[in-house]
Order: structure tokens, then sequence, then C-alpha cells
């Protein structure tokens, strides 16, 4: 019954894909042929707006997009990767070609080549002039262009910042190639790389041997997944091979979680402001994109500042949120309870009041700050009590 109902929610969204994408024909002048595109925009995708999407770049477009474009919408809905510009090259009788390779090296030769360029000179400066687009690209592969992509990772400076390779078929010494390229990384690369077991025996092998020279790098600027399915075919890993490689290449991108909080933020030596500042400045480097911090996000930082007993951390979030959103409630209240559990009645009162001024938020409404200011109102007019009424 689960099986059936994962394949119909699988229709559903390739449904809602299919009817979301646009054809194009390129015309290009390195292949001296006309080209079609599969392009799928960001729900609500406003030309007129300075956000900026990641671009992924789709080969053996005419079976691969709609699968991607179908992981793309499922976590871009649930907000565990960005909004995406996907772009599938539609290659059919041209695959051949397309995918030629040198014997010796396994690297794009003659009619290879000239696709290639196609993809750095043509394809990608079309696709950044005409839509908004962030710095982050992802090249995506299947068997045969599963081996081409990994020649983009063999410049000086990649146009590509991830590659999802499915099942890859390398060729000559591609994958030994691979391997010593990686080790001289000057810049953050994500590559994700899958099998099966049931994958072709040929094909699975030096998958294997790659991933062994890959994995016993020690290289920084290298983020490296694996994964090896079980009771796939080396057609039907690709669905849930997708899956995985999202989620692991944007797994930054995503909301706080408790995985990361119990490991990285409850013993980190600092402020929690300072965290996550670093967390999102990195989303904003690697991504391109400009990602606010949730409310929700700063809930749980200062859940952790008062597990911490870590007062300082509690200010400065709530200082945080204040800048980032001086409209809401929210930072103010939080610099309020900071002054309050300090004992710094007239400070608190100050910021509570402030904080009566702004919006509400889904926790913090007027009336729990009014009952917050009566509480300290009272704690201000109890008389002290003698030695002797204490005990």
């Amino acid at each position: 019954m689960k099986k059936v109902l994962l394949f119909a929610f699988s229709l559903l969204v390739c449904g809602a894909v299919s009817s979301q994408i646009k054809r194009e024909q390129f015309e290009s002048r390195k292949l001296n042929s006309t080209r079609e595109l599969k392009i799928k925009l960001p729900e609500n995708y406003d030309p007129e707006s300075e956000l900026k999407h990641p671009v992924i770049i789709v080969f053996d477009g005419e079976y691969l997009f709609e699968p991607v474009a179908g992981q793309v919408s499922f976590q871009t809905h649930f907000d565990e990767m960005p909004q995406s510009i996907v772009v599938g090259v539609v290659q059919g009788k041209e695959r051949f070609y397309d995918s030629y390779y040198d014997e010796v090296t396994g690297l794009p030769f003659e009619s290879g080549k000239r696709f290639y360029d196609f993809v750095v000179e043509e394809l990608i400066p079309y696709v950044d002039g005409k839509y908004n687009t962030s710095k982050f690209k992802v090249a995506v592969g299947h068997n045969l262009m599963g081996n081409f992509i990994n020649a983009f990772l063999m410049d000086e400076k990649p146009i590509f910042q991830a590659y999802i390779n499915l099942s890859p078929d390398f060729k000559g010494t591609m994958g030994q190639n691979l391997a010593k390229r990686m080790s001289f990384l000057e810049s953050d690369i994500f590559y994700y790389m899958a099998t099966s077991d049931g994958d072709i025996e040929r094909i699975n092998t030096q998958i294997h041997e790659t991933n062994n020279a890959i994995k016993s790098l020690d290289q920084l600027q290298l983020t490296y997944y694996f994964d090896e399915l079980k009771g796939d075919s080396h057609y039907t890993l690709v669905t849930g091979a997708l899956s995985k490689a999202m989620d692991k290449i944007f797994e930054l991108y995503k909301p706080l979680d408790d995985k990361e909080i119990e490991e990285k933020i409850i013993p980190y030596d600092g402020t929690l402001d300072n965290y996550i500042t670093d967390r999102y400045e990195r989303i904003d480097d690697l991504f391109g994109i400009y990602k606010p911090i949730s409310e929700l996000e700063f809930e749980k930082l200062i859940e952790v500042a008062e597990r911490r007993e870590d007062m300082e951390s509690i200010y400065k979030i709530g200082k945080l949120a204040d800048k980032q959103n001086p409209s809401s409630s929210f930072g103010s209240y939080y610099m309020a309870l900071h002054a309050e559990k300090i004992g710094k009645t007239k400070r608190a009162t100050k910021y509570y009041e402030s904080a009566l001024l702004l919006n509400e938020t889904d926790h913090i409404d007027k009336e729990f700050i009014k009952s917050k200011l009566e509480d300290l109102k009272l704690a201000v007019e109890e008389p002290e009590l003698d030695e002797d009424e204490e005990n």
C-alpha cells in the first residue's frame, strides 16, 4: 500500500512539474545546430526581484530532467533547499557525439569537446544573462554523461560548484585523474556519487575504485558523499540517488535541526549569535543567496542559551533579531528577558514597553508582554522580607 501511495504521489509531482516546464530552441554556434532546452523556474519566480537562484544543469534532459525537477519542487516546498532554476539539455541521438571522449584520459574529445565548449561558453552565459541566477551551479549526469561532467572539475576555476554523478561510466583514466584533481582544489566543491548493488558490474567496480581513492583524501575544500543503493538497477537508482544528493548538497541551507543543536550548538565555544551569523554567512558565500534567520531558529537558540545558562547569548540573540527585523517585538522581548534575568528591572521594563509598540509574533503577543510587565511591577512593589520572615 505504501509503494502505491508513493507511486501516486510521484505521478502527481511529475504532472505538476510537466505543466510548468518551458521549452526553448537554442541555436548553438559551437555545435552548428539547434538544441532543445527544458527550463523550470521557481514557483512565483519574479524577474524584477533581487533574489538569486542556484542553477542545476541536467544532461540527458530527455529522461533525466523531470526526475530532477520533481525532486527540486518537492524539497523546495519544505524549504529543504533553495528555490532553484533547473535547465535540461535534450541530447537524444546526439548523446554519443556529445559524450565522445579520449580513450586514454576519458576527457571530452572532438565532438565531445565542442559540446563541452557549448556548455561553458554558450549555455551557462545564456542562462545567467536571462535569469536571476546565483553563482552556485550544479551539474547532473548519468552513465556516459556522468563521466563527461567530471571534465568541468578539471578546470582551474570550475564552472560548477556541485556534481551529482549517477552511476558514472568512467572512461580511460578519468577515475584516477578525478581523485588527483580533488587533492588540489582551491575552492569549495560538493561531489555526490552513487551506484547500487544491482548496477552494471563493470561500472560498479570502477565506481568503488574511484570512491576508495577519493575518500582517502584529506581535502578541506571537498565535501564528498557516496551512496550504494540496495535493490536498484543502473536505471532505477536515479530517483533514490537524486533525493539523497539534493538532501546532502544543500544540507547547510536547511533550518537548524536537533542533530546540529546537540552536536554543534550546545558545545559551541562562544555566544550563539556568532554561531548563527557565521552559519548564514556561509550559506550566502556558498550558494550566493541571502536567507534570513527564521524566528523559529532564533527561538531554538534562546532555548539552548537557557539550557547553557548563557545570559549573554540571550541578549545578543535578541539584539541580532532586532537588527534583522526591527518592526518585530521578538528582539526587544528577549533583550527584556535578559535584563530581567540579571536583575535589571528598569531596563527590562523599558524593553518590554518598547516591544508593546512593535508587531506581535506567533508566540509573543501583546497580552503576554503586558503580563510580564505586571509581574515586574509586582516584584518592584513587593516589600523585602526580614530574615525571620524569609525563614
